[in-house]
């Protein structure tokens, strides 16, 4: 039945999805807030079709620790489900992603309609540069900036490979930074078409404040989200075979500013 219910969800992602990026080109004209209307109601339907088809559930622990206005969000990656699953919880995301998501038909003209931040992985240096600047236009509009600071999706228990991309944001932001741990790979792996019923945790930990040096922040970060997740994972593996658990196989990620 897994396998049967994680088809159709397969199907049902894809067909709602498209039929949203054709239905939201009019907002392209729009106030920039219509289309965020739209991808939040788009991301809200996922969860519901998760919930029905799949019986996945999910819980946001720690709202009430994300500032009111501009903050770094620094979140832990292990599915394409916190992509889009963020949205329904912050008041207006700006997602840095890799540029060439950009160059996509629909998505990308809507990614840049939503004011989205692209970094040129391959400008190294460049690219932090670019990132930091666009970053602090949005965080001046009192924008939420998700930055995975990995640069790709981990399996959950993979060795941590946090890029120090990171850091430098937050010593040029100067906001605070709130960790985000989590374990939706248990239940939406990477590179897999099945979906897993059970519940994705998702946790909002005790924002950092400004003012620390990049080593120090680094390190806290690290620490803060790797510890949260091992424990939401530890919940998450008990409620589900271990059998359908992805094997931690590390993978590297060239993306310079993350």
């Amino acid at each position: 039945m897994t396998v049967i219910r994680s088809v159709v969800f397969n199907i049902a992602f894809y067909l709602v999805l498209f039929i949203y990026l054709i239905v939201a080109l009019p907002t392209l004209l729009l106030p920039r807030g219509a289309l965020l209307w739209m991808v939040r109601n788009w991301s809200s339907v996922n969860l519901a079709m998760l919930r029905i088809i799949c019986g996945l559930h999910c819980e946001f622990r720690g709202l009430e620790k994300v500032p009111q206005g501009a903050a770094l969000i620094a979140s832990k990656h292990q599915s394409l489900w916190e992509t889009f699953a963020l949205i329904t919880v912050l008041k207006d995301p700006a997602y840095i992603l890799k540029r060439e998501l950009m160059w996509i038909p629909f998505f990308g003209w809507c990614a840049w309609k939503a004011d989205m931040i692209p970094v040129d992985r391959g400008a190294r240096s460049a690219a932090l540069a670019a990132m930091t600047a666009r970053a602090k236009l949005e965080t001046s509009r009192g924008r939420e900036i998700i930055i995975f600071p990995e640069g790709t999706r981990r399996a959950p228990g993979a060795e941590p490979k946090y890029k120090f991309g990171v850091a430098f944001l937050y010593e040029q932001l100067g906001i605070p930074c709130v960790p985000v741990a989590l374990n939706s790979g248990l239940f939406w792996p990477r590179r897999s078409f099945m979906r897993y019923p059970g519940t994705v945790r998702v946790e909002f930990l005790d924002p950092i404040a400004p003012g620390l040096d990049r080593q120090t922040f680094f390190d806290k970060l690290q620490t803060e989200v790797e510890t949260a997740t091992a424990r939401l994972v530890a919940m998450g593996e008990r409620t589900i075979p271990s059998s359908t658990v992805e094997p931690a196989r590390p993978r590297e990620s060239r993306d310079p500013a993350r």
